[in-house]
């Protein structure tokens, strides 16, 4: 397993604050600690009757250049600081989705909860998004696009 960032020396690139600054905190805190520890498989997750709270997607790229990694990790209630590294297919299974908030529009503010960071003696680029269970009222809307609309009662 690859190191998560390449160093100590990343800095916020574009900086913003955001609704979920906490989590984006907590997160490089844990991957700044060192290697992560113990990182489960994806098929020993039960989905079931264990939702994280949320997930981070962790991009790292060459500077300009290249995609090297693409990795998920999710947070679970019953794990304060701990994050799990799972696959993309995880995420789906369980309806996460990436998470913009977007001002309304009148409003010329709006909020991408993601963090940048750069590090300029690696060349690198680390980008960090943010995912939770897709809010969507399923009462009000198609859950699935698969599904017909024809076949929702109205």
């Amino acid at each position: 397993m690859s190191a998560l960032l390449c160093c100590e020396s990343l800095k916020p690139y574009k900086a913003l604050h955001t609704d979920h600054e906490v989590r984006f905190t907590q997160f490089m805190a844990w991957a700044k600690d060192s290697q992560p520890t113990v990182i489960e498989a994806t098929p020993k997750i039960d989905s079931s009757n264990r939702i994280p709270l949320y997930a981070i997607q962790l991009v790292r790229q060459v500077n300009y250049g290249p995609l090297e990694s693409k990795r998920y990790f999710v947070n679970f209630a019953d794990c304060t600081h701990s994050y799990v590294e799972v696959a993309e297919d995880f995420l789906i299974q369980i309806s996460f989705q990436k998470v913009n908030s977007y001002g309304t529009s009148l409003s010329s503010s709006f909020h991408d909860e993601f963090k940048n960071f750069k590090c300029d003696i690696h060349d690198r680029f680390f980008e960090i998004n943010l995912y939770q269970k897709d809010p969507v009222n399923k009462h009000h809307w198609r859950a699935n696009l698969a599904r017909p609309a024809s076949s929702i009662d109205l």
